[in-house]
């Protein structure tokens, strides 16, 4: 028998469900603590009518250690229940959740066209959580209170039918009166939760589109919009407080109640002899125990009323059924050759509107279709047809003689390969995003784990969509651990020594090499004393300038004073070339002040100069604490390579060098973690791979520095045997959320070597390659021609028309009717449609 829809199923069926044996254990602790809780009050009744009465310390010693005994052994017994109550909550909304997330997954696309994501993250993640909480306490809440009420009752009347029954009396009326309120109740908590979903669709949808809001300047529109659905949920929410307050003011005023009849009728008895003392307080402690679990089945039938209205939202929401079944019963999925044929398929949407209108093409096993026309034209349209993305209205489609609606997911899934013109990326690793589909058919049970791309086919397939030199760059800017990478680390201090030993002339251009005795033209100041690599962000190399004892230390080297002159150089320099020619932003390019600090810089000059004059040494002699810092700032900034507004004299450029030793020294032994100081045989943990092996620092101005760089470094990857290792690191890159670390070409690469990696007998090439490079397509067409030629099914949404010579046949498409067929050739001799978009 099939298993029902997981959208259709009750809520009280999750209560069972798996968890039967669970509930059993429940129903018999349920019991022992109901004992538990009955037990005291009889001890009660006894420590006062025997032990006290009569004066027996025995009996009060008694009964008393069997009053707390069993006090302890109840809170126990409840401490018991719920976390076993919590266990079967957590681990049933598990379930519940993963079987509905899974099937809101297979829902058609055009329901996640018409529902935000925020709608349905909310639903699955926060909707669903109180869900959780209910199935945990669904057996034993109603149960340990239903039986304590009745036990409690009976224990009552035991002591007295009349007490007892007046007692009891109360609780109907209480029970008649408390329904009408939770029906308002449940009523206003579902427009409530309807508004929140609403709300978050509304903001989701804001924040979505900021670009459109700010382009428009729409802030107040959408603030307008967002001020009505608070407003409604202010006055859903006021309503719902009031219900749930009137409720729990009801409950009160009814609990109050019983001990007024008690003290009434009781302390009657008790005056004229018909009720010992003894009996007077246990049935007082029997009646406030009586409330407790009243009070918590009412508070029970309020989570039930919540959780029913949450779960039924939330469910029909998504009462929806997938178009196509996504695993074959009984069989294995097929394996296709890629024999397409369409046979008068259409493709209507709301109501009227013909994306496809009567499409008839037949396709063999290998052969390469370009899909090409006007924007519009149901050239994409057709593509996600024959990928089963959507379902055609009319016609039939056949792959292998097999009709396409009648195939399920995994069949159409195992068989063809698709790449979107902006192709998702999802957060993880690149490695994960290219073995996306393979791990999804192994997970499936496509293939062994044998069966999937190993480092080599990785390699491969990234070499063919021309990611390759990404990977190793992203690999050589990673950053290892010596400890957990010994070897490696070794190899790269090697090709340290080699490369500088190799490429100390020929790259000299391209990179200022680091040496203990010499200054870095092209690092600051600061990094030029430091002359290492930060490990602790307190100690940032931006920030140096501001720390007192790094203001000590430039007073004992005698170099603060020259600094701050180097500073007031720099800003008096700038200010003149601001204020005297048209240099714009290349300004930025010759000084160390920033954008966002040239007004601050230029006031500062003008307070100096109404001193001092223009002359920067003498404004350095009298000046204040916060303008003296601004100077040193700047000195500290200052790269003499870049920066041409100032220049260093040799005797500062002396004394810095001897600073950098001294302040290696004192850093050593102060705060020997701070930093790791550059020394040619130590691997510099702080830098990423390449840097280790450049050792110095790349030049701004040599044009193709980056690529005789780069290609001087997979050279010697090579040579030392660890460039697999680099690669492979690559590999582990972090892509970001929705891969937003990656560019748009990168993002198709991944997406194409994603298909490649495949290998299926179809590949559908959605403008796959419209974000890439001439050379980069130039690849992707020689790959087409040589690997898949003859051997996969290739249809292509063409949207560069100078690469259509490469494909056996183009169909040109206009408002969703083919209008011609035929080799490249062909439709350009005939001069027809395919001509036109050409010479359009």
């Amino acid at each position: 028998m099939a298993e029902t829809k997981v959208t259709q199923r009750s809520l009280y069926s999750w209560v069972l469900g798996k968890n039967l044996k669970y509930q059993a254990i429940l129903v018999v602790l349920v019991v022992a603590t109901v004992g538990a809780r009955v037990f005291p009050l009889e001890m009660q009744k006894r420590i006062i009518n025997e032990a006290i009465a009569f004066k027996d310390i025995t009996a009060l010693f008694l009964y008393s250690g069997l009053y707390i005994s069993a006090v302890v052994l109840a809170g126990l017994l409840k401490y018991v229940l719920n976390v076993l109550q919590s266990f079967i909550g957590q681990k049933t909304i598990v379930e519940v959740r993963s079987r509905l997330f899974a099937h809101v997954l297979s829902l058609p696309l055009d329901f996640f066209r018409r529902t935000s994501p925020g709608h349905v993250i909310s639903s699955i993640v926060q909707e669903l959580a109180p869900i959780g909480d209910f199935i945990g306490m669904a057996i034993a809440v109603p149960l340990v209170n239903v039986l304590t009420f009745i036990a409690m009752g009976a224990y009552m009347f035991y002591l007295n039918p009349l007490l007892g029954a007046i007692s009891i009396a109360i609780y109907p009326i209480d029970f008649m009166v408390l329904p009408l309120l939770q029906r308002r109740f449940n009523a206003y908590n579902r427009k409530r939760l309807r508004q929140m979903r609403e709300m978050s669709s509304m903001v989701g949808e804001s924040v979505s589109g900021v670009q459109e809001v700010h382009g428009n300047g729409s802030v107040a529109l959408e603030g307008k919009k967002f001020s009505e659905h608070v407003n409604r949920l202010f006055r859903y929410n006021m309503f719902f407080s009031a219900y749930k307050f009137g409720i729990k003011f009801t409950n009160n005023f009814f609990q109050s109640l019983g001990p007024f009849s008690l003290f009434l009728v009781g302390g009657w008895l008790a005056i004229h002899g018909h009720f010992d003392l003894g009996a007077l307080v246990a049935f007082l402690s029997a009646y406030e125990k009586l409330y407790d679990p009243w009070k918590e089945l009412i508070e029970f039938y309020q989570a039930y009323q919540d959780g029913r209205v949450r779960y039924r939202q939330v469910m029909e929401t998504f009462d929806l059924d997938p178009e196509h079944q996504f695993s074959p019963e009984g069989r294995e999925p097929h394996s296709l050759e890629g024999n397409i044929s369409f046979h008068d398929v259409s493709f209507v949407v709301n109501g009227n509107i013909r994306l496809l209108d009567g499409i008839s093409l037949e396709l063999k096993h290998g052969e390469h279709l370009a899909l090409v026309g006007f924007s519009g034209s149901g050239k994409s349209t057709l593509a996600l047809v024959l990928a089963q993305l959507y379902t055609y209205s009319s016609g039939k489609v056949f792959i292998d003689g097999k009709e396409l609606n009648d195939l399920t997911r995994q069949d159409v899934v195992w068989n063809t390969g698709i790449v979107a013109q902006q192709p998702f990326i999802f957060s993880g690793t690149l490695r994960e995003n290219l073995v996306y589909a393979c791990e999804a058919e192994r997970l499936q049970g496509g293939r062994e784990e044998s069966e999937m791309p190993d480092l080599d086919r990785l390699i491969e397939a990234v070499q063919q969509v021309g990611l390759f030199l990404d990977v190793l760059r992203f690999g050589t800017q990673g950053v290892i651990d010596p400890e957990e990478n010994p070897d490696l680390v070794q190899r790269i201090i090697h090709a340290r020594e080699s490369f500088s030993t190799r490429h100390a002339t020929d790259l000299s251009r391209d990179i200022e090499f680091f040496s203990p005795d010499s200054f870095m033209q092209y690092g600051s100041v600061a990094e030029n004393i430091v002359f290492g690599a930060v490990n602790r962000s307190e100690f940032a190399i931006e920030t140096l300038g501001s720390r007192p004892r790094f203001r000590a230390f430039l007073k004992k080297e005698n170099i603060e004073l020259p600094l701050v002159a180097l500073g007031a150089e720099i800003a008096f320099r700038t200010i003149d070339m601001q204020r005297t020619t048209s240099v714009g932003d290349a300004l930025f390019d010759e000084t160390p002040v920033s954008r966002s600090s040239i007004d601050e810089t230029a006031h500062l000059v003008d307070r100096l100069a109404r001193v001092h004059g223009s002359d920067p040494d003498a404004s350095v002699m009298d000046v204040s604490d916060e303008d003296r810092q601004i100077l040193l700032d700047l000195a500290l900034a200052y790269i003499p390579g870049k920066h041409g507004v100032a220049g260093l004299s040799r005797s500062l450029v002396e004394k810095l060098l001897v600073a950098r030793q001294h302040f290696s020294e004192a850093l050593s032994q102060s705060d020997p973690g701070a930093y790791s100081f550059y020394r040619p045989n130590e691997y510099i943990s702080a830098l990423s791979i390449l840097n280790n092996i450049l050792y110095g620092r790349i030049k701004e101005e040599g044009a193709g520095a980056e690529e005789r760089i780069q290609e001087a470094v997979m050279r010697l990857l090579i040579e030392e045997d660890i460039l697999e290792r680099i690669v492979a690191l690559g590999m582990e890159f972090q892509v970001g959320t929705m891969g937003d670390r990656l560019s748009g070409g990168q993002r198709q690469k991944v997406a194409l070597a994603r298909a490649f990696l495949k290998n299926p007998p179809i590949l559908i090439l959605d403008e796959a390659t419209s974000a890439l490079d001439n050379a980069s397509q130039a690849r992707i067409s020689n790959l087409l021609q040589g690997r898949f030629k003859g051997t996969s099914t290739v249809v292509s949404v063409v949207h560069r028309l100078d690469t259509l010579p490469i494909y056996d046949r183009v169909v040109v498409l206009k408002n969703g009717r083919i209008v011609e067929v035929g080799s490249y050739d062909e439709l350009i001799e005939k001069k027809g449609a395919l001509y036109e978009l050409m010479h359009g």
